[in-house]
C-alpha cells in the first residue's frame, strides 16, 4: 500500500452504493428535525406554564368541559400538574391530575424513541404482521384507542363522589 493516495475527508468511508459520511450527517439532521422540533415546542410550552402559575385564578383562563357541563375532564389540572412538575413538586402535581403525571414519562419515553430512531436512520415500521415487529405495529395502532378508553374512563371516575378526594384536583 505504499505510495497509494487515500482520499482525507468524508469521501473516505463512501464506497460503491454508499453516501458519503457527509451526506448521511446531512439526511440525519434532516430526519431528526421532525422531534426536535416537538421537543423544542414542549420546551417552551413547559417554560411558559412554568414562571404563569396556573394555580392564581384567571391566569389561563378556564377549562372550556367544566365551564359548559360542570364536569371535570382528563385534562383538569393539567395546566396546574405540569407547573407543579416544573417546580418539581411531584405529590401537588399528583394532587392536581394523576393520570398526567403517570403519563408524562411515557410521552417523554416515546418521545426519546422517536429521536434515537430517527438519530440512527431506523425506518418507520411498515405495515403488515411479520414477528416481533408485527407485535409492535399491532401495540403502536391499538395505543390510540387504548388511551381514549383510559381518559374516558378517567373523567368519568374523576366525577364519581366517591373518588374525588383521590381524582379531583
Amino acid at each position: 500500500m505504499h505510495g497509494t493516495v487515500r482520499p482525507h475527508g468524508p469521501a473516505l468511508h463512501a464506497g460503491p452504493g454508499r453516501a458519503s459520511s457527509w451526506g448521511a450527517g446531512r439526511s440525519r439532521g434532516r430526519a431528526v428535525l421532525p422531534p426536535l422540533a416537538v421537543g423544542g415546542l414542549t420546551a417552551a410550552a413547559v417554560l411558559v406554564v412554568g414562571s404563569v402559575d396556573p394555580h392564581r385564578p384567571g391566569s389561563y383562563g378556564v377549562c372550556p368541559v367544566y365551564a359548559l357541563t360542570g364536569m371535570l375532564c382528563a385534562g383538569c389540572g393539567g395546566l396546574r400538574a405540569t407547573h407543579d412538575l416544573a417546580h418539581g413538586d411531584l405529590a401537588g402535581a399528583w394532587a392536581m391530575n394523576p393520570l398526567w403525571v403517570l403519563l408524562v414519562p411515557v410521552l417523554v419515553a416515546a418521545w426519546a424513541t422517536w429521536l434515537a430512531r430517527r438519530w440512527r436512520g431506523v425506518p418507520d415500521p411498515a405495515p403488515g404482521p411479520a414477528g416481533p415487529a408485527g407485535a409492535a405495529r399491532t401495540t403502536r395502532r391499538a395505543a390510540p384507542g387504548v388511551l381514549l378508553v383510559v381518559v374516558l374512563v378517567y373523567s368519568v371516575a374523576r366525577n364519581v363522589p366517591a373518588l374525588a378526594p383521590w381524582l379531583a384536583p
